[in-house]
């Protein structure tokens, strides 16, 4: 596959980009709950008017259908997915928390076989090496502390919520531009994120400095830039090549934090986490082979 130097650099902003994630959430001095939620609504504040200009017939049009359902539903998972994988990347390794974020090919397989699709046999040896890896990646925390094991289940848990939204997401860009989609998603899980602020009490202000860079950083790298370089990348490139790229995220989060927060996961973590990252490139070849590939960013 021969692709252009631009999309190569396209490509190369954007696994940088997304590897930043895990580190500055890590960083940010503020609650997982609170930097989900700016993140998001930053986000949105760039979208609406972008979706104004652009797309206002067809919002006006989505949100009198029922099938607007969709986007709410997917934003709704969307928020669950920042909540519990933010939270699971402040309480144990970052390069742990994202490879236990990246499960989700794994369970949109699981979640495909539940609806009657059957996985081929390479998506099943996926799963089944994702699972040991899984394992082995949370058991190097037990022996450890609590907190850890806990911000391991979190971003297990984040993963899960990321499968949800895609396939509640699927369903919505079948009638609606990405746009359109992605402006209400957004829109909701920022106000979702909101409300739970207000239910829990958390602060949305009164942050330093270094922590509003960090919010600005997850904004504008990974929400935006990032994801729009691999979108960018889909004109010369399949879906799940560009999905196998995006699992360059977890050796690139595990060097940031190694080099910024001086994290080092136990060995036994290292293997789990490579197991991991196999698996789920399993999944994703094998769920190429058995449909066409649509975009899945």
């Amino acid at each position: 596959m021969k692709i252009s130097l631009k999309t190569a650099l396209a490509l190369a902003i954007a696994v940088v980009a997304i590897s930043t994630s895990g580190p500055l959430i890590a960083f940010a001095a503020a609650p997982a709950l609170a930097l989900a939620f700016w993140r998001n609504a930053l986000a949105t504040g760039v979208l609406v008017p972008a979706a104004a200009a652009t797309r206002r017939t067809e919002l006006g049009t989505l949100w009198r259908s029922r099938e607007v359902r969709w986007s709410v539903l997917a934003g709704l998972a969307l928020a669950v997915h920042f909540a519990t994988w933010m939270a699971g990347a402040q309480l144990t390794a970052v390069a742990t928390a994202t490879a236990l974020a990246a499960t989700q090919p794994v369970w949109n397989g699981l979640i495909a076989y539940w609806q009657g699709n059957r996985p081929t046999r390479a998506m099943w040896l996926g799963i089944l090496a994702a699972v040991v890896g899984v394992a082995l990646a949370t058991g190097a925390d037990i022996g450890g502390s609590s907190k850890a094991l806990l911000g391991d289940m979190l971003a297990l848990a984040g993963g899960l919520a990321a499968a949800v939204y895609t396939v509640f997401g699927e369903r919505a860009r079948a009638q609606a531009s990405t746009t359109s989609y992605t402006t209400i998603c957004y829109a909701v899980c920022a106000a979702a994120l909101g409300l739970g602020c207000v239910v829990s009490q958390v602060p949305l202000s009164g942050y330093a400095w270094s922590t509003w860079l960090a919010i600005a950083g997850l904004t504008v790298g990974t929400q935006l830039l990032g994801h729009s370089m691999f979108s960018y990348a889909l004109h010369e490139m399949s879906a799940t090549a560009v999905s196998v790229l995006v699992m360059l995220e977890v050796p690139g989060a595990a060097l940031i934090s190694w080099l910024w927060l001086g994290q080092n996961p136990e060995p036994l973590a290292w293997l789990g986490i490579a197991m991991l990252v196999s698996g789920v490139a399993f999944v994703i070849v094998g769920s190429a082979k058995r449909t066409p590939t649509e975009s899945l960013l």
